[in-house]
């Protein structure tokens, strides 16, 4: 079995989705024979959302990390909670981090917990280095590759950003 979570940009331009959601299902087919795929997201708009739609796609049980108790309350978009509902819902397993509410220690706690159920780190990003804020896409990735954990970038040609 793999597990594999996900990390990646928010802000995805919609004309470019269907190229992210196709290298996303070639890469995780290699992982879902057998049910033997597992894939883990805190299912925000944009990368991680896709990521889950294409693990349930190929077979695979999804864990859902929610990095508070007022995430769907306070972060999740009229245009997003749709989505972020049907993944709930989905879900073989949520998990809501023991944070009240959705800031930086929230987010920071997710994507430890993010690495911690991972044995491969997927990351929908564009290359870019970290914004010095913390907790972004590029700063996951540094913390699975500082902790030996395998990385596969996903970022086909068609793929932008709104932001």
């Amino acid at each position: 079995m793999t597990t594999i979570a996900v990390t990646g940009h928010m802000d995805l331009a919609a004309d470019s989705v269907p190229a992210i959601r196709a290298a996303l299902d070639g890469l995780l087919r290699r992982y879902a024979r057998d049910g033997a795929l597992v894939g883990v997201s805190c299912i925000a708009e944009g990368s991680d959302s896709v990521f889950a739609q294409s693990v349930l796609a190929n077979g695979g049980r999804l864990v859902a990390i929610i990095p508070s108790r007022d995430y769907r309350r306070t972060v999740v978009g009229p245009r997003h909670a749709p989505l972020f509902d049907h993944l709930v819902e989905a879900a073989d397993e949520v998990v809501v981090m023991p944070h009240e509410t959705a800031d930086r220690a929230a987010y920071d706690a997710a994507n430890a917990a993010l690495l911690e159920h991972a044995d491969r780190l997927v990351a929908v990003w564009n290359g870019e280095p970290p914004s010095g804020q913390g907790g972004g896409t590029a700063d996951v990735v540094l913390q699975a590759r500082a902790q030996g954990m395998p990385v596969d970038v996903v970022w086909p040609e068609e793929a932008r950003r709104t932001g």
